[in-house]
């Protein structure tokens, strides 16, 4: 086998209980590519309705959770950071150019593919820590497969237990994925680059469920999935039919003949976030919004490193979520806070939330200043803070007139609106 030849591994299940790995100074990013036409579906199927929610954002969903930050490819036209190309390996170079620098690990998952568990995406981080360029799931081929020559004979019949079909999410080192875009090539997936550089890629056991949607059936299979999951059978899923036309059991039950035990609500919750610092005396004591570094200024007094933008977006998922204040999770007695990261302190906090089974929805804050301008650098806050909670951040600028303390320009104030949901037994 050459050096770039995929290296197959022993098929078998993946455990429920594998965390995504992580690393001192390691960091996971996923490029969610959505930015097909759907030629082959007929419409855009990545926002197609699954369970009251677009196919897409079940896919950003698991994603957010397994990663330190999220890119979003969308066709032109649509609400997204990045706007993809005419080709997926167009799309995927418009994510990965929306990638920070400091990302060590890149996966990239397809947004028509739902159904991918958090487990699947700690198997390919880990073999890609573990030493590999590049990691896939496969899971293994039951039909025999054909090769067949251009006046449509049977050219050659290879051996089915060396054949796997291919699944997302993948994940590579994020150096060796820029290179492999770098070069120039097209391909149907991105380990096919890596390994057309040299690059040394590995199969992990994939997921049967973990299916691709392609083509309308794709759609009703998915949908009968998610009206089986508890808290959502005897809701309607779509319009599509099944089969012979007559929908799953599941969708031919009405909500109100279900006993009152079966049902479910949408627990949706709110929180509200605050900060306020005032400007540093030290004239070195840089200034940071959003993740933002802005020259020039003079920064904000505190412990870590003052970004109040970000602490106030925490704040309110902790709120909503009733996990407590920042000043809980990060005091600021701690030396280990000691000029911390704040973004890094938000993307904590959103998987804890996530983690007592909230979805984020959005979060929304505005900034009291006089100083810095925050127009220019608007869109940018808004995508790393949005990156960080793994679910739309907005920010609007504010001035207090000349009124008080922040009119006369001594501080900074931020107040920030987070909404959070879950499925609940009623």
């Amino acid at each position: 086998m050459s050096h770039g030849d995929p290296t197959v591994l022993p098929l078998a299940p993946v455990t429920n209980d594998a965390p995504v790995p992580k690393a001192i100074g390691e960091q996971i990013w996923t490029i969610v590519v959505g930015g097909g036409s759907g030629r082959r579906f007929g419409r855009l199927k990545q926002f197609e309705d699954l369970g009251g929610r677009p196919v897409i954002d079940w896919s950003t969903d698991v994603a957010a959770s397994a990663s330190d930050g999220v890119v979003v490819v969308v066709p032109r036209g649509h609400p997204g950071p990045v706007v993809g190309g005419a080709s997926r390996s167009a799309s995927v170079a418009n994510g990965l150019a929306a990638v920070p620098a400091t990302a060590t690990i890149i996966c990239v998952h397809d947004a028509a593919r739902p159904f991918a568990p958090v487990e699947l995406f700690a198997a390919v981080v880990a073999a890609v820590r573990n030493g590999a360029d590049g990691a896939i799931p496969g899971v293994a081929v039951t039909d025999t497969i054909k090769v067949v020559d251009p006046s449509g004979g049977v050219a050659a019949t290879p051996d089915r237990a060396s054949l796997v079909a291919v699944q997302t999410p993948q994940a590579f080192r994020a150096g060796m994925l820029r290179r492999a875009y770098g070069s120039g090539l097209e391909g149907t997936d991105d380990a096919a680059l890596v390994e057309a550089i040299g690059g040394r890629v590995v199969v992990v056991p994939g997921e049967a469920a973990n299916r691709k949607i392609t083509h309308p059936d794709d759609l009703v299979w998915a949908r009968q999935c998610v009206a089986a999951l508890p808290g959502l059978a005897g809701r309607s899923i779509g319009s599509d039919s099944v089969g012979d036309g007559a929908a799953p059991a599941a969708l031919q039950e009405h909500e109100w003949d279900r006993p009152p035990a079966d049902r479910s609500v949408l627990d949706v919750r709110s929180g509200q976030g605050f900060d306020i610092h005032r400007f540093s005396e030290d004239p070195a004591r840089s200034m940071v919004l959003g993740g933002c570094l802005f020259e020039g200024v003079v920064g904000l007094h505190g412990h870590s490193d003052a970004d109040a933008v970000a602490h106030a977006v925490t704040d309110a998922l902790l709120g909503a979520a009733g996990l407590g204040d920042i000043g809980e999770h990060f005091p600021d007695t701690d030396p280990q806070w000691k000029g911390a990261d704040s973004v890094a302190m938000l993307r904590h906090v959103a998987g804890l939330v996530r983690s007592e089974g909230w979805r984020i929805g959005n979060v929304d804050c505005s900034v009291v200043c006089e100083v810095p301008k925050l127009a220019p650098r608007r869109n940018e806050m808004q995508s790393i803070l949005s990156a960080a909670a793994g679910a739309p951040v907005t920010v609007k600028g504010r001035r207090a007139e000349g009124l008080g303390a922040l009119g006369r320009s001594e501080g900074i104030a931020v107040w920030a609106v987070a909404v959070i949901s879950r499925m609940a037994s009623q």
